[in-house]
């Protein structure tokens, strides 16, 4: 099964409190963090890795287990497959919904068939919010397929099912396999989460994760 944990990072923002994490988190982890000039980049960065290590000890996995990791705003995101699963390709997203929808963004990067329904549905909150919920499950494919944004956010079409599930409406003949989609939203968290993979064994809930 698929399991997927939020934290907020917040508190590390606080050095001394980074700093207990950072040395938790293996070098080349530390090193990458280094390079990163925002001390709250730093956090996500760090905190990310702490919370897939919390997710190997909660669930007893190995070190190359399938995994992916996402952060936006002051939250980090990870999505694994705890043992006994079936999926081989596994992409998550984390976007914090802002004040706005970005038109030019989903004009540009969007297929038009997409686009257009954002354009034309309800009301700007309405439109911000699916512009937002597209691009989280955009993202999520992409990163399960391992292409990430060389593949094109428009080589391929989400659709929603009556009982407004996603859905891949197109994708490239490379991806042979079935791809599935799970969102979360968690109370309070002004945030959009997709998760994807090539099993639809997802857990039913997000876990709220205490950093």
């Amino acid at each position: 099964m698929i399991q997927t944990w939020i934290a907020d990072v917040s508190p590390l923002y606080k050095k001394e409190i980074y700093l207990q994490y950072y040395y938790k988190v293996p070098k080349w982890r530390q090193e990458k963090a280094d390079r990163l000039q925002k001390h709250p980049d730093r956090a996500l960065s760090i905190g990310a890795w702490v919370l897939l290590q919390r997710m190997e000890k909660e669930y007893s996995l190995q070190k190359n287990c399938l995994y992916n990791i996402s952060h936006s705003g002051s939250c980090v995101l990870c999505s694994v497959e705890d043992k006994g699963g079936k999926s081989s390709r596994l992409g998550c997203d984390l976007e914090e919904v802002k004040l706005s929808w970005n038109r030019k963004v989903a004009e540009r990067f969007f297929r038009e068939s997409e686009f257009c329904r954002i354009r034309d549905c309800g009301n700007e909150e309405e439109k911000r919010e699916l512009f937002f919920r597209y691009w989280v499950l955009k993202e999520s494919f992409l990163k399960a397929t391992r292409m990430g944004l060389s593949l094109g956010m428009d080589s391929f079409e989400i659709g929603f099912s009556d009982e407004d599930k996603p859905y891949l409406m197109d994708k490239p003949q490379t991806f042979w396999e079935e791809y599935y989609f799970r969102e979360y939203a968690v109370d309070g968290l002004p945030y959009r989460i997709a998760v994807c993979a090539d099993c639809e064994d997802f857990a039913p809930k997000i876990r709220v994760a205490t950093l």
